[in-house]
């Protein structure tokens, strides 16, 4: 199972970290490499929500279905996707830290085909991509907040 973590200090409260992370609808305004974001489900953010997101990651644009598998209003969630042959799993935790929000965000991939269980051992070689990938989202969600501060 391919997995990558961040770990990252926003010198906001956590409640407007948390609502940045969630609010779906904004999504294409505040994180650059997001150019399409189709949300499916209605309601508010947490268990069961839904919806298409197209990035652009290694230089190509991608679409995926993501949704929501676990939420702890304020503390945490995670998403799912499946694609390419794999489950993946990014888990996003919230903590305050002072007057300000540790966030931490956790990817990993789980081959569920044979082909993707064959090429599993190759993702550590984008393991320093992906880390870079999850900074640049960061800062663009912190530019965001300070934008609205």
């Amino acid at each position: 199972m391919a997995m990558c973590e961040i770990r990252e200090t926003f010198d906001f409260p956590p409640d407007r970290v948390f609502a940045e992370f969630t609010d779906l609808h904004r999504l294409t305004d505040r994180i650059e490499s997001i150019t399409g974001m189709e949300v499916l489900t209605d309601g508010p953010f947490g268990v069961g929500t839904r919806w298409r997101e197209t990035r652009v990651m290694f230089g190509r644009e991608h679409t995926e279905e993501m949704w929501v598998a676990e939420f702890t209003p304020g503390r945490g969630y995670a998403v799912l996707a499946e694609s390419c042959g794999c489950q993946y799993r990014t888990e996003f935790t919230f903590a305050p830290s002072g007057a300000a929000t540790e966030v931490s965000m956790r990817f990993s991939a789980k081959p569920l085909t044979f082909m993707a269980k064959v090429m599993s051992p190759l993702g550590f070689l984008f393991s320093g991509m992906m880390k870079k990938a999850m900074r640049k989202d960061f800062d663009d969600l912190r530019r965001a907040l300070a934008e609205r501060a």
